[in-house]
């Protein structure tokens, strides 16, 4: 059963939807605590159009439903394009709180009076989104900055939605037997602590001081610097900057920007943060990407980032290595042997599904790929073969999901094939090849060293013990199974929380996208997790 106070939201978002006349979106069957959202009724009390309508709802419903609209106003090529207009909003025009509110909350967090913090400060917001509002400031040295603060209450309306989330994904996974391989509520758990980390501004300030560190002086991509003796938990202040936003293609075209050099570098800029960085931006809609006249990524908005291990680094790239060689039969043995499809599975039979998804659209560009169709094929190879969502590759998921629908925008004529895949080269090369080997043997040089001097003795005391009968050679055969079995499992363990990312980046290759933003491809697999999820 679901608690009442959910209930009550439960109905709040209801009547918001009968409200605007969108409760004929959804299909008239339903069962336990949803029966009564079945109860449509055809006549729209609203006669604003359906694209005004939805957004107003989704602004109305609060920031989860907010970034939910995000994400969808990436994907202009699944929306009817009366909803893609409206829903591109959401990226930072959202209705604003007063800029009186936002004065007191830095007052209160800062300690001091806003005339006293700035020179200048425009109550007016700059822009305004789900979780925060941006105003525009000048310290007293000269130096012009921008204002992000967090909306009043917006933590309390983001936990109570997130059990909300977690409520129903319990009662879905219990009610429909089929969404456990879609792992709801592994799903929401991991997208809770994404978003609850979100409302520390201090944490995204560290984030953003961390990316810029990565990318000092690059010619690719531009972080802005962090002011930090004006940053605490709910205000952040940053260095202010200037640039064409990435979705408006048409003034990127008039001032001049090559916008094969720009969807390019954005691929390069995925693989650098994904595979030398292990550190990648994850909120990756256009309201958070700028490019200035020279052709260079600005990136503003780090309160979600990712991260993936060594390991995973290395599984990734040995997946788009696979698929550029269009390895099917590779691709399908690395997944079997990670778990991330059931180890029964023919190795043929799946190498066969891969291979009738891919082959169509490999050396297309991205203007002749129906994501819409790919999406129908992916659904089907992955109910047929019983994969499992993983959870841990969420944040992943949802920036290809994003990207990809970016790379559309900016230049669809993209050869993503031809422009990634001389990166993944070098990077296997510089990463796996001889140089990288001494690399490796230069750097744990040192503590060898340190550990050396011992090696004599214990050298002698172990021949020693053997003349002298006190070392046991033997190894009893439990034992050796015992440890092999261990072993086994810390296997499986590591390659369970790293194979997602293999199929994600498999899917994403597969959609043949281009990074618009900072990140490259694609993000096929960021749309079977998060459209499965939503479903």
């Amino acid at each position: 059963m679901i608690h009442p106070k959910l209930l009550r939201r439960l109905w709040h978002i209801r009547a918001v939807l009968a409200r605007y006349g969108l409760l004929e979106l959804f299909p008239a069957t339903g069962s336990g605590p949803l029966r009564w959202f079945t109860a449509l009724s055809s006549r729209s009390p609203d006669p604003r159009p359906r694209g005004v309508r939805i957004r107003r709802t989704l602004e109305e419903l609060g920031p989860i439903f907010v970034k939910f609209g995000q994400a969808l106003s990436t994907r202009r090529d699944l929306l009817p394009d009366d909803v893609a207009e409206e829903l591109v909003k959401l990226q930072d025009r959202v209705p604003p709180f007063p800029g009186a509110e936002a004065q007191r909350l830095v007052e209160a967090a800062l300690g001091q009076p806003v005339a006293e913090l700035f020179a200048a400060f425009d109550p007016t917001p700059l822009a305004s989104a789900s979780i925060a509002q941006v105003h525009a400031a000048r310290l007293h040295d000269g130096r012009e900055v921008v204002v992000k603060v967090l909306r009043p209450e917006v933590e309390r309306q983001v936990r109570a939605d997130l059990d909300l989330l977690q409520a129903l994904a319990q009662w879905a996974q219990t009610a429909w037997p089929e969404t456990r391989r879609l792992r709801p509520v592994e799903v929401v758990a991991e997208f809770r602590k994404t978003l609850l980390d979100e409302l520390d501004l201090v944490r995204e300030a560290a984030n953003a001081a961390e990316m810029r560190r990565r990318f000092q002086n690059s010619e690719l991509l531009y972080i802005p610097a962090v002011e930090w003796a004006y940053t605490r938990r709910n205000v952040l202040v940053m260095e202010r900057i200037s640039g064409i936003p990435v979705s408006d293609v048409e003034r990127l075209r008039q001032a001049g920007i090559d916008l094969r050099l720009l969807a390019e570098r954005g691929v390069e800029i995925f693989f650098t943060q994904v595979l030398r960085d292990s550190f990648f931006h994850a909120d990756m809609h256009p309201g958070n990407i700028f490019v200035a006249p020279e052709a260079r990524y600005i990136a503003v908005d780090f309160g979600i980032v990712g991260s993936i291990s060594r390991e995973d680094r290395r599984y990734v790239a040995e997946n788009f290595r696979a698929f550029f060689n269009r390895d099917y039969r590779r691709v399908a043995e690395v997944h079997i042997e990670s778990g991330y499809v059931p180890r029964h599975t023919r190795v043929e039979e799946f190498e066969a599904a891969i291979r009738t998804v891919c082959e169509p659209i490999f050396e297309k560009p991205l203007k002749e790929i129906s994501y819409g169709h790919l999406l129908i094929r992916l659904f089907q190879v992955a109910r047929r073969f019983d994969m499992e969502v993983q959870p841990q590759l969420v944040l992943l998921q949802k920036t290809l999901l994003a990207i990809e629908g970016l790379g559309r925008q900016l230049y669809p004529d993209l050869d993503l094939w031809q422009t990634a895949k001389p990166f993944l080269e070098r990077w296997f090369r510089e990463e796996m090849g001889a140089k990288a080997t001494l690399r490796r043997l230069q750097a744990q040089a040192p503590e060898w060293a340190e550990h050396w001097s011992e090696v004599p003795m214990l050298v002698h005391r172990a021949l020693t013990d053997a003349v002298n009968g006190r070392l046991a050679l033997g190894v009893r055969a439990y034992e050796l199974e015992s440890l092999r079995l261990d072993l086994r499992r810390q296997q499986r363990r590591t390659l369970a929380g790293i194979t997602g990312g293999a199929l994600l980046v498999s899917a994403a290759v597969l959609a043949g996208s281009t990074a618009a933003a900072a990140a490259g491809p694609l993000g096929v697999l960021g749309a079977v997790f998060l459209i499965g999820a939503w479903l």
